[in-house]
């Protein structure tokens, strides 16, 4: 009978501490911190499409506030601290039929991003993250390009967030 009431009083003073400690886990991510300053993605490729700057961006910030249950501020103090810009944004022909006729061709945008976690610095990094997606040659970029970004921007931002908070 003691111990059936020492285990009720106990089991939620035990829960509460552990839930204070700060550290927590969604998708398998460690969360020191309480807020992070996610500043725009600067767009320096030489080729520049206008809305992939704010896609990219808006991809990273989505993905690491809905995992993280980070706070978002644009203060210099912050936890974590990501910034980066685009670095390469390429077509290039990776299927051919014949010599002369491409049948696949590949978009490929490299983002290099640097990552600054004020709780622990042996977890910064600067690293270029590259990922791509290909379409029919017989489709116009500019008529697949929208969903293209989208796509490649889904998987830089699952490759930045495993970075810096999974650290795969």
């Amino acid at each position: 009978m003691f111990a059936n009431r020492l285990l009720i009083v106990l089991l939620p003073l035990m829960l509460f501490a552990l839930s204070g400690c700060g550290i927590y886990s969604f998708s398998g991510a460690t969360i020191e911190g309480k807020n992070i300053n996610i500043h725009q993605i600067e767009n320096r490729a030489r080729n520049i499409v206008p809305s992939l700057s704010s896609t990219i961006t808006d991809k990273v910030r989505s993905r690491i506030l809905s995992q993280t249950g980070l706070k978002p501020v644009t203060k210099d103090d912050a936890d974590y601290d990501l910034s980066g810009a685009v670095t390469g944004y390429e077509v290039t022909v990776t299927g051919a039929q014949s010599v002369q006729v491409a049948t696949k061709n590949r978009l490929t945008i490299s983002v290099q991003i640097e990552f600054k976690n004020k709780l622990n610095e042996k977890a910064n990094f600067t690293q270029t993250f590259t990922r791509f997606s290909d379409f029919d040659a017989s489709q116009i970029l500019q008529n697949v390009e929208n969903a293209l970004i989208q796509d490649i921007g889904n998987q830089l931002a699952d490759d930045i967030f495993n970075k810096a908070f999974v650290n795969w």
